[in-house]
């Protein structure tokens, strides 16, 4: 019998396993700030709010059976928070000689504020990923397997900011 962290596949009456990846999974913190001026995609940056967000994540290289965690402030906004998310995303991409076609697909949203945040009270950012829902992250020459996580900031007024952060799922 194999370890909880094993994959089994059973066909024609055979058990495969697939145990861990080989080496260890390398921390990469990330620091990020948001203000108005380091978004992209803006079409009236002068109808935004005045606002200043800075956070990390603890990594972006991650083992799939521990949480991705880091923490969130909101230093200062002229507008009132809504809420902060945090959306993981499964991105799959297959292709051939013709070209490559490119599936986001929103796999877990976990709101971690609710209502105007303090500000600078830190915001704790704790997501564990879901088991049905995602793998170690693939890449072959034709298909893909990747997964990002989007930090979500609703602001007063239906103002939408996201910032976006590509992760490296490995099992450990």
């Amino acid at each position: 019998m194999g370890t909880s962290l094993d994959i089994k596949i059973k066909r024609a009456n055979k058990v495969y396993h697939a145990g861990p990846q080989q080496g260890k999974v390398t921390p990469s913190p990330v620091d990020f700030t948001i203000t108005p001026e380091t978004l992209q995609n803006v079409k009236e940056r002068a109808l935004l709010p005045k606002f200043l967000i800075r956070g990390h994540l603890n990594s972006t290289n991650c083992a799939i059976t521990q949480p991705l965690t880091g923490e969130l402030v909101v230093e200062r906004s002229d507008a009132a928070v809504r809420s902060v998310e945090l959306q993981l995303v499964r991105v799959e991409t297959c292709g051939c000689a013709e070209g490559y076609a490119r599936d986001a697909t929103e796999i877990q949203n976990i709101q971690i504020a609710d209502g105007d945040v303090c500000r600078g009270l830190s915001v704790p950012i704790h997501m564990v990923f879901p088991r049905l829902f995602t793998c170690p992250t693939l890449e072959t020459t034709n298909f893909k397997v990747e997964f990002e996580v989007n930090v979500v900031v609703l602001l007063q007024a239906d103002h939408l900011i996201t910032e976006n952060f590509p992760l490296k799922l490995c099992r450990a």
